[in-house]
C-alpha cells in the first residue's frame, strides 16, 4: 500500500491501514485540512467547494466521503459528478467557488485514487499552500461545524456542455474547417469520463465518423491508462484497419492527450503541445512555456514563429506561474498536457483536441505529414535507484561541477545543454531515485548521452561510499 503526500494533493492506493494507503480515514483527514486552509484564506463567511471525479472504481466511495466531510466542515458543495480535471477547474471559476477537489489519480492504475486540490482560480494550490494543508492535517488542526452550520450539496451535471461551449467560442477553433475535412477518428478513453465528453466534443466540432474504443465509464481500465506508445497497441491497429484519419487517446481525467497517425505510428506525446503551439503561434505571435524535461521542439517552433520560449521546473503549478510571468499564450508539459490561458490555466486535453484538429484540417494533409514538419527529437528516459545513505544533492552538485563549462540550469535538479542536446537530472521527492532524461536528434545519441551521465553518477556514488 502507498500514500504519497505532495504539494499538488494526496495520492494513494485504496485500502490498507490508515496512513499507509488511501483509507477512508485519510480521505476525511486531508479533506478536513484542505477545508480549514480554504476557510482561513477566504473572505467569505461560508465557503463553497466544487467537486468532480473520474470514473475509477473507488470514485463513488471517495465522492461520498469528501462531500460528507466538507458538509461537516460547514462548506457548501457543488458536485459536478463524473467529470474531468479541466472541467472541474473551469467550474470553480464559473461557480465563483473558493476552491475545488478533483478525485482522480490521473494516469495511475485502478487501485490508485487521489485528492487534487484547487484554489479559487481553479488552479492547483502552490507549494507553500500545499505545505500548509499538510501541516494542518499532521496536527489535526480542524474543527467541525455544529448541526445548524452543516454544508449543503448541489448537483450540477451541465459542465461538460459548458466546457465544450467555451472551447467552441475560441476564435482559433475552426469548426467549419474540421467539418469540411470529414475526419474519421478512432478514440480510446480507457473506460473513464473521456468516454462521455470526447464524443460530445467531436460531434460538436462536426466530426461524424467516430469509432469508440473503451468509452464505457466503468473504471475498469483495459490497459495501463498512461498514454504511452507501449499502451496504445489496440488503437494503433484499429486506426490502420479502418483507414482512419487519426486516433485520439486521453488519460482517465482527460488532461493528457496523445495522437496516433493514420499509419498506426505514434504522433508522439511530446509533440501534442508542439503541434498545438505551432498552430496558435501561426495565428498570434507570442511566447511559450514548457517544463525542463520537455522536448526542445517547442523552443524551435516558438523561435521560428518569432516568440520567446521559457522552461520551468517540472510540475503544472510551475509551468502556470512562468506562463503568467512571461505572458505566454500557450504552454504545457511534454506528457501531452496543453494549457491555453485564453480558456483557463490548466492542462486540458479537450481544448488540445480542438486546436489539433483545427490545425490538421487547415494543413490539409495527413497526420503523419504534419508530424514530419516538426523537428525530430528523441527523448531517452531513465532512472538510477539509490540507497538511503547516498547524498543525492551532493551527486547533483558533483555533476553540475563536472560540466560547468556547459550551459547548466539548476531551477529543478540539473539540466545540462550540449548544443541541441540536453540531459536533465531530477531527484524524486518520494523515493531514493534520480531520474535522467536526455534528448537528441538521434535516438542512439540520446541513449548514449544518458548512459554517459549515468556512468558519471555511479562514479560519484563510489566516491561517496569510499568516504563513508
Amino acid at each position: 500500500m502507498s500514500l504519497i503526500k505532495s504539494i499538488s494533493g494526496i495520492r494513494g492506493t485504496i485500502g490498507g491501514n490508515p496512513g499507509e494507503g488511501l483509507s477512508p480515514l485519510d480521505v476525511v483527514k486531508f479533506t478536513s485540512a484542505y477545508a480549514t486552509f480554504i476557510k482561513a484564506n477566504s473572505k467569505n463567511k461560508r465557503i463553497k467547494i466544487v467537486i468532480g471525479r473520474d470514473a475509477r472504481i473507488s470514485g463513488e466511495m471517495m465522492n461520498n466521503l469528501v462531500i460528507g466531510t466538507l458538509q461537516g466542515m460547514g462548506a457548501d458543495i457543488v458536485d459536478i459528478c463524473l467529470s474531468t480535471t479541466p472541467t472541474v477547474e473551469i467550474a470553480v471559476t464559473e461557480e465563483k467557488a473558493d476552491g475545488g477537489i478533483i478525485l482522480t489519480a490521473s494516469h495511475n492504475p485502478k487501485q490508485w485514487n487521489a485528492l487534487k486540490l484547487l484554489n479559487d482560480r481553479g488552479e492547483f494550490i502552490s507549494e507553500k499552500e500545499g505545505a500548509e494543508v499538510l501541516n494542518i492535517a499532521e496536527n489535526e488542526s480542524y474543527v467541525f461545524a455544529d448541526v445548524n452550520s452543516l454544508g449543503k450539496v448541489t448537483k450540477n451535471d451541465t459542465y461538460f456542455k459548458k466546457h465544450i461551449d467555451k472551447i467552441l467560442a475560441l476564435s482559433l477553433v475552426d469548426v467549419a474547417a474540421i467539418k469540411k475535412a470529414n475526419f474519421k477518428i478512432v478514440i480510446d478513453c480507457v473506460n473513464s469520463t473521456g468516454g462521455i465528453v470526447v464524443p460530445m466534443l467531436l460531434e460538436a466540432l462536426g466530426v461524424e465518423r467516430i469509432t469508440k474504443l473503451y468509452c464505457e465509464p466503468t473504471g475498469e481500465f483495459p490497459h495501463n491508462p498512461e498514454p504511452l506508445p507501449e499502451n496504445l497497441r489496440d488503437i494503433a491497429k484499429v486506426v490502420k484497419k479502418e483507414n482512419a484519419s487519426l486516433g485520439i487517446v486521453v488519460d482517465p481525467d482527460v488532461d493528457r492527450l496523445a495522437m496516433v497517425c493514420e499509419d498506426g505510428e505514434m504522433f508522439g506525446e511530446e509533440y501534442t503541445l508542439v503541434a498545438c503551439a505551432d498552430y496558435v503561434l501561426s495565428k498570434t505571435k507570442g511566447n511559450t512555456v514548457s517544463n525542463l524535461s520537455s522536448t526542445r521542439a517547442l523552443r524551435d517552433v516558438t523561435e521560428k514563429r518569432g516568440g520567446i520560449y521559457s522552461a520551468s521546473a517540472v510540475g503544472e503549478v510551475n509551468v502556470v506561474k512562468l506562463m503568467k510571468d512571461t505572458k505566454a499564450i500557450i504552454g504545457g508539459e511534454g506528457n501531452g498536457g496543453v494549457i491555453l490561458p485564453e480558456l483557463h490555466y490548466g492542462r486540458d486535453a479537450l481544448v488540445g483536441i480542438a486546436l489539433f484538429l483545427s490545425h490538421l484540417a487547415k494543413y490539409g494533409k495527413s497526420c503523419s505529414m504534419l508530424r514530419s514538419t516538426f523537428p525530430d527529437y528523441h527523448i531517452s528516459k531513465n532512472k538510477i535507484e539509490l540507497t538511503n545513505e547516498i547524498d543525492v544533492d551532493k551527486i547533483l552538485t558533483d555533476i553540475k561541477d563536472k560540466y560547468k563549462k556547459q550551459p547548466v540550469n539548476t531551477v529543478d535538479g540539473v539540466k545540462i545543454e550540449f548544443d541541441k542536446e540536453w540531459v536533465h537530472l531530477r531527484k524524486s521527492n518520494t523515493e531514493p531515485i534520480i531520474r535522467i532524461y536526455s534528448e537528441s536528434e538521434s535516438e542512439t545519441t540520446a541513449d548514449n548521452l544518458a548512459k554517459k551521465i549515468m556512468a558519471d553518477i555511479r562514479e560519484c556514488i563510489k566516491q561517496q561510499q569510499i568516504m563513508i
